[in-house]
């Protein structure tokens, strides 16, 4: 359902405001889990496996004890003093503390809490464990190979694996989509193209490290503050993890420092508890950077190979996609069971024969997770690259190209989707506009400049959400939610529309997070949901409320309800006084209060496009790429604070930049060797281009309120096959894997006859 603003003359909705919230963030006063500090706060520490893959051969009793004693140690705690659980978002296949084996470097094995980090670190260096070590598996294709070591043999007996039988041993999950006929559609082209590509790692590097605090009240109840931003999951995560009813935890509310999706999960919860447990004390754990890069839950690195069928004169006939995304040793940090990524990768492309396997398989690396739009950037990144490679074959302009292929209203998509109102061609033209796309570039000695573009699509999120507003009888407004705050600039977003449709200041809104006491369920943030689905719940309740007034005054005054209207924040009526909130519920002596769930499945119908083109600088001397021009191009709705929404586009376009040129989660036989934000390098701002946005304004909107569409996740996956794109452009050289340091490209120029 989407709705016009109404008329009152305090109106934000399509203004640039400010963060509502900021104020208790720059002032210290927004609460993070690093700072709950209850009384008897503890401090629990991990000792991690130093191996990829290794047997536990024994763990010195002796070396435990001695731990134990240090002073101010209040719990050491192995796998032998814990129940067997293994845990997980939803696959749930890995132990609290490894248990005979360890799967990856950077695994916890052993667990103290302490008065302070300096006793548990002490703690923690008398421990002697001996490991046998074992031939890791490092890269997610010789995963699925026949003589692969099997890393979960006891894979069937987890809970929440997915339907069906396995691929392999080491699939933790598998899907395909198709549509069409593959092999009539290569049978049918005149020309077939096929090409391998690889991605890395990508690590979200938010500002705030994992952190919660856990403790087993005297009421027998487990209170925690964590920062995910899905708490009703990670009730039950723990719920499933501790043997306790999840009417004995509640998650309290708390700020979150950053998410960009890998903070939808437990993390140290469960060790967390068992801690409490043991001491009978609040127990915080706070990764270290550190450990958030060598054990956080990265991006997953992906090995894809695509094949293209075509005809001469470029309308694609069939493509067929085979996609192995690298779990690393544990798929727990997984948001679905079975999960997999690509049904995107074919492209919004006229293509009437499709296929896609995907793979999610074990490795010895870091476990990996959400990050924003996942699965997206690396499969749109090989089927982007790719579509430029095809057309440098074929002598054509990559813009052409697409266009040929492109779907418009009425053409399904390659997996048999009909969206509506398609804007991938206006959207497309919008781009190639503002880019100055067709205008000669400019010439610099000893540089090679080159443009280059990619697109994509996504759909707008779903989900379930609950909010309640209430009016006091001095006129103030407070919303309910308890979707966590993870810095996005949604709480802000809310109280916009609460204030358009009361006519009230939005920064004057109060806004409270109920825990999960509070409320039934709310999904939580992630999926380019929020404004959507939260925005209809508090678009629903404030339309409850001004029904609600209009009766309550009509009544009071005995008005004709009728004749009987809101605007401007006041009840009015026909040649009657008007009257604002907070006198007329001053007058009727009681609180006024509206609920509402909003509950909404995907609409399969509606997508949103975006169209990326990169104009880069490549030094002849030394491969370096200097991004000079980045042109964003976004299929839109109503725009609800211009502010925040370029602020989400000019987000995906940074982290889209560290994806492509420089962020390397670097490994060496299995460690992660990259283990401080001065090694894993991401883009600042003297690295961002100049940024040209440009908005492709739909005649039908999206389904949030005021007929808003998504941004928070589609603008990223485009970003990287552009820069590589350009990068071709330039230099000729065609880029299979990313990031594209200046060394490899290098070496890339040398061998190719040109330089």
């Amino acid at each position: 359902m989407t709705s016009s603003p109404s008329t009152s003359s305090y109106g934000t909705i399509g203004q640039p405001v400010g963060r509502a919230e900021g104020p208790a963030k720059v002032t210290g006063q927004a609460i993070f889990p690093a700072d709950v500090n209850l009384p008897g706060t503890l401090v629990g520490k991990c000792l991690r496996s130093p191996f990829p893959y290794a047997k536990i051969v024994s763990i010195d009793s002796d070396s435990v004890a001695a731990a134990r004693k240090v002073p101010g140690v209040h719990a050491v705690l192995t796998a032998d003093n814990i129940p067997p659980h293994l845990v997980g978002r939803m696959l749930r296949d890995m132990p609290i503390l490894a248990r005979d084996v360890v799967r990856f470097a950077g695994q916890k094995v052993v667990a103290v809490a302490a008065e302070d980090d300096d006793i548990a670190e002490e703690a923690l260096s008398l421990i002697e464990i001996e490991y046998e070590e074992l031939t890791p598996i490092l890269d997610p294709a010789d995963s699925m190979k026949p003589e692969a070591p099997v890393l979960h043999p006891n894979f069937a007996d987890y809970v929440g694996i997915p339907d069906g039988s396995q691929i392999h041993p080491n699939t933790a999950g598998h899907a395909t989509w198709s549509n069409g006929d593959i092999e009539q559609g290569f049978a049918e082209a005149d020309l077939v193209f096929e090409h391998t590509f690889r991605t890395n790692h990508q690590h979200q590097a938010y500002i705030e490290p994992h952190a919660s605090v856990v403790f087993l009240d005297n009421s027998g109840r487990v209170q925690t503050w964590v920062n995910s931003k899905m708490p009703f999951q990670v009730r039950q995560q723990l719920s499933e993890g501790i043997d306790l009813p999840t009417d004995q935890i509640r998650v309290n509310p708390t700020t979150i420092g950053g998410d960009f999706g890998g903070k939808g999960g437990f993390m140290d919860s469960h060790l967390g508890f068992w801690l409490s447990k043991t001491t009978g004390r609040p127990v915080r754990m706070v990764m270290t950077y550190i450990e958030e890069l060598m054990a956080g839950n990265p991006r997953h690195p992906a090995v894809m190979t695509f094949k293209t069928g075509l005809k001469k004169d470029g309308s694609i006939t069939a493509r067929q996609a085979h996609l192995i995304y690298d779990s690393g040793g544990y798929a727990a940090f997984k948001p679905a069971r079975g999960v997999t990524y690509g049904s995107r990768c074919l492209g919004p492309y006229k293509i009437l024969h499709g296929h896609i396997d995907s793979d999610v398989v074990y490795t010895n690396q870091v476990p990996c997770g959400s990050m924003r739009a996942p699965g997206d950037p690396q499969s749109i990144f090989a089927g982007e690259v790719q579509m430029d490679l095809i057309a440098r074959e074929l002598g054509m302009d990559p813009v052409e190209f697409r266009k040929i292929n492109l779907v418009q209203d009425g053409d399904a998509s390659p997996l048999g989707h009909y969206w509506k109102n398609i804007m991938g061609i206006r959207t497309l033209d919008a781009a190639v506009e503002k880019a100055e796309y067709d205008q000669a570039k400019p010439q610099t000695a000893g540089k090679l400049i080159g443009r280059g573009m990619a697109l994509c699509e996504r759909h707008v999120g779903a989900g379930s959400s609950t909010v309640k507003i209430t009016i006091d009888a001095d006129g103030t407004v407070t919303l309910y939610t308890a979707l966590p705050d993870t810095g996005s600039g949604f709480y802000t977003v809310l109280r916009q529309i609460l204030g358009q449709e009361l006519g009230v200041a939005y920064d004057q809104i109060k806004l409270e997070n109920w825990s999960t006491d509070d409320v039934a369920f709310e999904t939580g943030v992630g999926g380019s949901r929020v404004t959507h689905v939260a925005g209809q719940a508090v678009f629903q309740a404030a339309q409850e409320l001004r029904r609600q007034l209009v009766t309550m005054s009509a009544d009071m005054f005995g008005w004709p309800e009728d004749e009987t209207g809101f605007a401007q924040g006041q009840i009015i009526a026909p040649g009657k006084m008007s009257m604002n909130l907070g006198d007329l519920v001053s007058r009727s002596g009681s609180q006024m209060e509206a609920n509402h769930t909003y509950d909404s499945e995907r609409d399969e119908e509606i997508t949103v496009f975006c169209v990326q083109i990169a104009e880069v600088e490549v030094d002849v001397e030394t491969g370096q790429v200097q991004l000079t021009k980045f042109t964003s191009a976004h299929d839109v709705g109503t725009i609800l604070n211009p502010l925040g929404h370029q602020g989400q586009i000019d987000g995906t376009i940074m982290q889209g930049i560290g994806y492509a040129l420089t962020e390397d989660l670097q490994y060496d036989e299995g460690h992660v060797t990259t283990l401080s934000m001065g090694e894993y390098k991401i883009p600042t701002m003297p690295d961002m281009p100049e940024l040209r946005t440009v908005h492709v304004a739909s005649e039908s909107g999206g389904p949030s309120p005021y007929g808003g569409k998504a941004i928070g996740e589609q603008g990223i996956s485009s970003v990287a096959p552009a820069i590589v794109n350009a990068i071709l452009d330039a230099t000729g050289v065609g880029i299979t894997e990313i990031p594209v340091s200046s060394e490899k490209l290098f070496r890339a120029m040398a061998e190719q006859s040109d330089f």
